[in-house]
């Protein structure tokens, strides 16, 4: 593959920057106005119109101006894109072909970009396109609630970033291209009426976890394993299925953020469902689970050293969640600050005890 086939990402902006035609952007002012009783969702659909919504807990904004970049950037959420990213690492190491000289090969900078920008990027924003009326509630100052980015704006950047992230996939690997295509999929799945995921208690935590964790763990395996086989990729598929699970209590733990935004329109996450002290229990049990299940299958692969590091990883996690389980609503932020990064970390011992365990048995 030819360097020259691929423009920088920097000129990918400058020419979606001319679908944007301020040369800044003010994000709306929301005013509070006299706000009316909340409308109670009738069996998680919420029938109270959108100009009765808007009025619902405004909170005022500050005024901002922002480049062009700044808002694609934004809108484009990249405090979302590391999950994936390191997933897609993950794979690349649990297949037992990637070293320190692959990271400066283009195959790993397309897979960054795809992960990152590109795949993760549109994702972020069909999520705000579609979520548009609950964040008029939640957070206000996204770009297309607070009217920095039109509609017609979104649509453009959305389907040019799906093109492209469907043709890096493909360039990859072909195969990559279409777990691409799947990822966008879900993408409506989880946020588009009428099937909306996320207002389906579990359903819509584990689609995202899905799609931030097997799929680009799986892609990544591929990426540097031509010659994989479906038996091959049983390790990986077992413990990033079983970080899946883990994933689904993280996700839940994100939803704390927006649960009185959910409350009045009707979306049942299970902070909405169960209350913020049970939801965040089960969050916590179900984070613990999928590492220790992680955990006991390297013991089971023959790779124990490995498995006890994982298990290691799990005891700070647990201190921390005592303080989540007593103060979800205050907690949140700051457990998924601390307590991810053990959890991550986990994610890339078992690559390495994948890839240990792979070599072995080639032996």
């Amino acid at each position: 593959m030819a360097d020259d086939s691929f423009l920088p990402f920097s000129l990918l902006f400058s020419g979606v920057s001319a679908f944007l035609k301020p040369k800044s952007v003010r994000v709306s002012d929301f005013r509070p106005g006299n706000n009316p009783e909340p409308h109670q969702p009738d069996h998680g659909e919420f029938t109270t119109p959108l100009s009765v919504r808007k009025l619902v807990h405004a909170r005022p904004m500050p005024v901002e101006n922002l480049s062009k970049l700044a808002l694609i950037i934004r809108f484009l959420k990249p405090v979302t894109w590391i999950p994936v990213m390191w997933s897609f690492l993950c794979g690349a190491v649990a297949s037992g072909a990637f070293g320190w000289k692959e990271v400066a090969g283009m195959k790993f900078f397309l897979a960054m970009l795809l992960t990152g920008p590109l795949a993760s990027g549109t994702c972020q924003m069909l999520n705000d396109y579609f979520d548009r009326d609950l964040d008029e509630i939640n957070e206000p100052n996204r770009p297309i609630p607070g009217g920095a980015i039109s509609l017609k704006n979104a649509t453009i950047l959305i389907a040019l970033w799906s093109v492209l992230s469907v043709i890096t996939g493909y360039l990859i690997h072909p195969l990559i291209g279409f777990y691409v295509i799947i990822g966008i999929i879900n993408a409506h799945l989880y946020s588009a009426n009428p099937i909306k995921l996320k207002k389906r208690l579990w359903a819509g935590n584990i689609i995202v976890a899905l799609s931030y964790l097997i799929i680009p763990w799986i892609a990544g395996e591929i990426a540097y394993n031509p010659n994989f086989t479906l038996s091959s990729l049983h390790p990986s598929l077992i413990v990033a299925a079983l970080f899946t699970l883990s994933s689904t209590g993280t996700m839940t733990i994100n939803d704390f953020k927006s649960i009185e935004g959910d409350r009045q329109v009707g979306i049942r996450t299970l902070p909405v469902a169960f209350g913020e002290t049970k939801a965040a229990l089960l969050a916590a049990v179900l984070i613990n689970a999928g590492q220790l299940l992680a955990s006991a299958y390297l013991f089971m692969i023959g790779q124990s050293s490995y498995g006890i590091v994982v298990a290691a990883l799990i005891i700070p996690q647990f201190f921390l969640q005592f303080a989540l389980v007593k103060s979800p609503a205050t907690m949140d932020v700051r457990y998924n600050a601390i307590a991810q990064n053990f959890l991550v970390a986990g994610m890339l011992v078992c690559a390495f005890a994948i890839r240990a365990a792979r070599v072995i048995s080639s032996q």
